[in-house]
């Protein structure tokens, strides 16, 4: 297959879709890759790397939208590329389209054949393709939130660890899944006074079993989430419903009892934030201020640090783009009832039911979609 890796072109978004070594398996395998020219530079890939592995290095974009059959990225499709899609092109990325109602309309009337990373499932319902820039942007919370609780990032002026005498940051983690678990590893770390919140307790003791003293579990179906906020410091967003919009756990009144210069990180922001005052933002704007509380809702984290997010990417992604491009998507994805799970739109149908419901969009169930 003539498989096509384009630029990044979202807001401050430095990773890129494939690796010069993931490039070198697929050529071996007997694959055409185009990459786009200086795609993967600011990860720390250049044009040599790729031309040395068999790449073949393109100009402009449309020329790799054109001749591709699967196209790689990172991030979902901007509007400016939805126009180069063909009809039947493989679209391999994260989507997330839960959140976005005129890119999952864009992509129907494309009717192309859309593989969402943030939805192959594993033999344990875990999200594997997921899961690394979970671990990223978890670990990355914790350092974004403790530079914006500083007191010129308008934050409180809060060391997250204290120091002698003082007492450490209460630290209040929504969501024991992958990005809590990471961003538990940096804050008990960094010595914060760490909460994490989650409904499930067999996950609570797995955290409590990993973190021994250094954290405080929470049911969240046993305690008053408004009450914890009352005393919380840096707040971290890291709930996720695959596929489908995040729930909004914190309110507008609930953010008015957080002290000012407090400080939320809402991981979840991809999928609509779990917090309602949420809304995107970039690297370069980060944060705004909503009654006094410090919000960053940085859509694509881990672009932040994109030689560590790529690598980390394409050893999960790279099994399954192999299997799409030597057997084709019908075969790979109707013998895998979890690979099936990652398909979002198919043909110009919506075939991941938390993007349909989420969206008030009519649904097909992917088996129908491919007909099999």
């Amino acid at each position: 297959m003539i498989i096509g890796v384009p630029k990044e072109i979202k807001t401050q978004e430095h990773r890129i879709g494939l690796t010069p070594e993931s490039v070198n398996i697929l050529v071996k395998g007997g694959h055409k890759v185009l990459v786009e020219n200086n795609g993967g530079s600011e990860a720390g890939f250049f044009n040599e790397d790729y031309k040395k592995v068999g790449a073949q290095i393109i100009s402009q974009p449309e020329e790799i939208f054109s001749k591709a059959e699967i196209i790689v990225k990172v991030k979902e499709p901007q509007l400016s590329e939805l126009k180069m899609i063909k009809e039947n092109q493989i679209i391999f990325t994260y989507l997330h389209l839960a959140a976005a109602k005129e890119l999952t309309k864009g992509l129907v009337k494309t009717k192309s054949i859309c593989i969402a990373y943030e939805t192959v499932t594993d033999e344990e319902g875990k999200l594997p393709l997921l899961a690394p820039m979970s671990a990223v942007a978890g670990r990355m919370s914790i350092q974004a939130g403790a530079h914006s609780l500083e007191k010129n990032q308008k934050g409180r002026g809060l060391l997250l660890g204290g120091a002698p005498g003082v007492d450490p940051a209460n630290i209040i983690i929504l969501g024991g899944g992958v990005v809590g678990e990471n961003a538990a590893v940096i804050a008990t770390g960094m010595k914060g006074n760490v909460f994490i919140v989650d409904k499930s307790e067999k996950r609570l003791n797995q955290l409590k079993e990993k973190f021994k003293e250094t954290i405080h579990t929470v049911n969240s179906n046993k305690t008053d989430l408004k009450k914890m906020i009352i005393n919380c410091d840096l707040l971290i967003g890291g709930v996720l419903i695959p596929g489908a919009e995040a729930p909004k756990l914190v309110t507008k009144d609930m953010i008015k009892l957080m002290k000012k210069g407090s400080v939320i990180v809402d991981v979840a922001i991809d999928q609509g934030g779990c917090v309602e005052t949420s809304k995107p933002t970039t690297h370069a704007n980060p944060t705004y201020t909503v009654d006094g509380i410090v919000h960053y809702c940085v859509a694509n984290m881990p672009g932040g640090v994109p030689r560590t997010s790529t690598l980390a990417l394409n050893k999960a992604t790279l099994p399954l783009l192999k299997k799409i491009a030597d057997n084709g998507y019908f075969k790979t994805l109707s013998e895998n009832k979890n690979y099936l799970n990652g398909l979002n739109i198919c043909k110009g149908n919506i075939t991941c039911k938390g993007v349909a419901e989420a969206l008030n969009f009519d649904y097909l169930p992917p088996e129908q979609a491919l007909n099999f």
